[in-house]
């Protein structure tokens, strides 16, 4: 085993915090993962890693060598690139995105991008849990809507108009609202990947470009998109959504759009991947193909302005 071999299994072990979490995602054994790192600390002549019986910990030298490993690791893949043939991308490219523009957008599109790499393997993972992209392994991730705070980079792609809609069946019950007043008889489908945060409530871009909320009622709180969709099909509530995906049931009746002068903010699309030089050439290939497909294919009502 080469040290290079051994400077990117040093840098898993240190992102994840675990030797049994390294070696499954390395596909290692636990003993050699342990052995090759006690080796490379033996070679540099420094305690890199502070094992207890819970986690392990960079020491300060282990930080220092942490961060020059980053370095070194991003050149050689840099290196590497410059004598392949073009665009022959090899190796595992992991990656996660909310479920709805998976199904809608991305993989209707991906033989192509496949097709032209094929000896890439996508391993695409679809929820709209906030995975931690650096513990869990993803090379990037894609998010709509707005950020927190992060250490990631963030690249955006696009948006998403977002329109408001509720089911016949719901307002044969509650009635058509004709203003913001009129939301105070009505319920909302909350939705919030913390099912125990704080409900914004109705959102409204105002005329001054800030986001207004309007405190509304609701039953229900869901933390996935398809459910979200769901509900409001079985008409338990209005819901505010991209108008991305929903065209179709929007034509068929199965849902209605609301209150036109009263939207939320567009949705941002962002991709967010960990900080480095020198992304990998596969990733970078990846991210371009996105912007071609997020970017230049807005939502309906949109002119794909960023």
């Amino acid at each position: 085993m080469d040290q290079l071999d051994a400077m990117g299994m040093f840098v898993r072990v240190a992102e994840l915090e675990s030797f049994t979490r390294a070696a499954e995602q390395l596909a290692v054994p636990k003993a050699t993962l342990s052995l090759t790192i006690r080796r490379l600390e033996e070679q540099l002549g420094t305690r890199l890693l502070q094992r207890t019986t819970r986690r392990v910990q960079l020491t300060a030298d282990g930080r220092l060598c942490y961060e020059r490993c980053l370095d070194l690791l991003a050149d050689v893949d840099e290196l590497r690139s410059l004598f392949q043939p073009a665009q022959r991308l090899s190796g595992r490219l992991r990656v996660d995105m909310p479920s709805r523009l998976a199904r809608l957008q991305v993989i209707p599109r991906l033989s192509a991008f496949l097709a032209q790499h094929p000896d890439l393997t996508l391993m695409l993972s679809t929820t709209d849990r906030r995975v931690d992209l650096v513990r869990e392994g993803f090379d990037c991730v894609v998010r709509v809507g707005t950020l927190g705070s992060s250490s990631l980079v963030a690249r955006r792609l696009g948006q998403y108009r977002q329109i408001n809609c509720a089911s016949p069946a719901y307002l044969a019950r509650h009635g058509l609202p004709g203003t913001l007043a009129d939301l105070t008889q009505h319920q909302l489908i909350h939705y919030g990947s913390d099912l125990g945060g704080e409900q914004t409530g109705f959102e409204v871009l105002g005329s001054d470009g800030r986001v207004e909320c309007h405190p509304m009622a609701g039953a229900l709180t869901v933390n996935d998109s398809e459910s979200y969709l769901a509900a409001a099909l079985a008409g338990l509530g209005i819901i505010q959504l991209p108008e991305q995906g929903v065209a179709e049931l929007l034509a068929r009746g199965e849902l209605v759009a609301l209150l036109p002068e009263w939207q939320a903010p567009p949705l941002p699309i962002h991709v967010l991947y960990g900080h480095r030089r020198q992304l990998a050439p596969r990733v970078q290939a990846f991210i371009q193909w996105l912007e071609g497909v997020l970017g230049n294919a807005p939502a309906p009502g949109t002119d794909g302005a960023e």
